[in-house]
């Protein structure tokens, strides 16, 4: 333990301490720019400098380490001074359209020029003009960028990507693209960290949100919207909503206020997911010699689009089965249309995704297979449909709870966990115990692959065969599974991987809350409606029974097939300049 002072209060800490960290567990607040714990502690935006007693210069507190005796000062005249000068110059070069700007009211550097008192610039302004691909699901602005390379660390140390880089020299320098690349020819996993960790709107999401209007405006279009199930855990954060009140009904309410014609749960997909991946999972177990394993999920397109790019060769290890997203998509223009007796064509398929990444996989071409133009038509991330609920002026919380539309809203807990990481393996673990013995298992019997770690493993039985499992999220973790398993230090039959740490409650279209990683909480939150439900597993979902019986006929015939089915090597993704290196390794 090393004792000091800040702010004359005396304070007794770990040694190894932070100056930053040790202010905190005081409640004194140091503001920061750049600093992400553990991720990005290299003080490049010199915002929470601290005056030290004895030193000539003002320290960083993000990476100096609190000592014995020192006595600080996080609010100097001189701090403020230095402070203060370091924020205009940074506002200098940023583009300060704050009225438009896609992090208003939600940004660090806006909220630390207001703390400091800055109503105006000493300084002359620079913002460089840059082009960028508005049609690319990730868009960044280059006049908001403040360098502070959070976006290059994120996707270095936790996505094992390295989509971006420093690029210039001197009063030049900025972010760009690696390898001099454009986005678009990039292997980005469009998985979004880059977007929740930025401390400002240099980065975000392509809005479509004007999309979602004109087609609630068009009497010519049946607006159809699926939830997904990590929305229901995230989607009141932005909107001032305590979890117990930031329910999926609201969120019903509020969707149906807004206009949309009829409101389902992707949960009813993902247990549809659960039926036809499950049971291609057993049907390769019976027939072992001739399929490689182990099998991976499908889920996910960040996951998706990270093998495509990185290790090509092993694409056809995924399932075959879409992603719930997709199924739901198809099942709409399909059999829904027929209950509806529509033209599918006027059907407009909205999903709301906590996932940036779902995006392009909804304007992948071979995802038509209804028949009516692409399955899903739209894709909105949680941020979207909130801003679109307060551009509707709809405040949620006087809401009354509204049940979705039958009979696509019908959803088990078991579909519900999919947005946890860990969720998609244990709802495929339950019905594929009862596919396989015709029993079903305790709820909770394969609650061992939930919790936050990276990487997990487990081995069931099922009838007596050893299954052996594994959970991944985050890419980074994902790439140290795979180089496992290549290297055949590790193998598996089955395999669920996430693109997001912690899943897609943690997903890159999901509320920003600076500095804090939510992804398990929301995932509790999951969890706990699973225990609450009455329907626990996915072969009980009594919609999914009876799409079964009325249309699809069965999990894996023709018609399941052609509508439920995608082949992942029929698109094309920019390959990893990282691929020769991974091999040698």
């Amino acid at each position: 333990m090393v004792k000091f002072k800040i702010d004359n209060i005396e304070v007794e800490v770990k040694e190894g301490t932070t100056i930053l960290d040790a202010a905190a567990l005081i409640g004194i607040p140091i503001p920061s720019l750049c600093y992400l714990k553990g991720i990005n502690e290299i003080g490049a935006c010199r915002v929470c400098v601290v005056e030290v007693k004895g030193k000539d210069k003002l320290l960083p507190a993000c990476n100096n380490i609190a000592e014995d005796g020192m006595e600080i000062f996080t609010n100097s005249p001189r701090v403020r001074e230095t402070r203060r000068t370091n924020v205009e110059l940074i506002l200098s070069q940023h583009d300060c359209n704050c009225a438009f700007c896609i992090r208003s009211g939600n940004c660090n550097l806006q909220e630390v020029s207001n703390d400091l008192g800055i109503i105006k610039l000493n300084y002359d302004k620079k913002v460089e003009p840059y082009i960028w691909n508005e049609s690319f699901p990730l868009i960044r602005d280059a006049g908001k960028c403040i360098k502070c390379m959070r976006c290059i660390q994120v996707c270095d140390k936790i996505q094992s990507l390295n989509i971006w880089d420093v690029a210039n020299t001197g009063s030049r320098t900025t972010v760009d693209v690696s390898h001099n690349r454009k986005i678009k020819n990039s292997d980005c996993s469009l998985c979004g960290q880059c977007i929740t960790h930025c401390p400002v709107g240099a980065l975000r999401e392509r809005d479509d949100t004007e999309k979602a209007f004109s087609a609630l405006a068009n009497p010519d279009k049946i607006t159809v919207v699926q939830i997904a199930p990590a929305v229901r855990a995230a989607w009141g954060e932005s909107l001032g909503l305590s979890r117990e009140e930031a329910t999926v009904e609201r969120l019903v309410a509020a969707l149906r206020r807004m206009g949309f014609n009829y409101i389902f749960d992707t949960n009813f997909s993902a247990d549809l997911t659960i039926m036809e991946e499950g049971s291609e999972f057993l049907e390769k177990l019976k027939d072992r010699e001739n399929h490689v394993f182990p099998m991976f999920t499908s889920c996910c397109p960040g996951w998706v689009r990270f093998l495509k790019s990185q290790y090509p060769d092993m694409v056809g290890q995924l399932s075959s089965a879409k992603s719930p997203q997709q199924m739901f998509g198809a099942v709409a223009k399909s059999y829904y249309a027929k209950l509806l007796n529509v033209d599918p064509s006027k059907i407009y398929c909205i999903s709301i995704m906590p996932c940036v990444a779902k995006k392009h996989e909804c304007e992948i071409p071979i995802m038509n297979d209804a028949g009516a133009g692409p399955d899903v038509d739209l894709v909105l991330t949680t941020r979207e449909v909130d801003r679109m609920i307060r551009a509707e002026h709809i405040i949620p919380k006087d809401l009354k709870g509204e049940a979705f539309d039958m009979p696509l809203g019908v959803g088990s807990g078991a579909g519900v966990i999919f947005g946890a990481t860990g969720g998609v393996m244990e709802a495929a673990l339950r019905s594929a115990y009862f596919l396989a013995t015709g029993t079903n298992p305790d709820p909770d019997a394969f609650k061992e692959v939930r919790g936050m770690a990276g990487w997990k493993e487990k081995t069931f039985e099922i009838t007596g065969i050893p299954i052996k499992v594994a959970i991944v999220s985050g890419l980074g973790n994902t790439r140290k599974l795979i180089r496992a398993i290549r290297s055949g230090k590790v193998n598996y039959d089955f395999v669920e991987v996430m693109a997001c740490p912690g899943g897609c409650s943690g997903g890159g279209g999901q509320p920003i809350c600076d500095g804090l990683e939510l992804a398990k909480v929301r995932a509790d939150n999951l969890y706990g409606l699973d225990k609450k439900s009455t329907l626990r597993f996915s072969h009980e979902n009594p919609s999914i029974i009876k799409l079964y019986a009325d249309y699809m006929e069965k999990p894996l015939s023709h018609k399941s097939h052609k509508l439920l089915h995608t082949d992942h090597s029929a698109w094309n993704m920019p390959l990893s300049p990282r691929r020769e290196m991974d091999d040698e390794e």
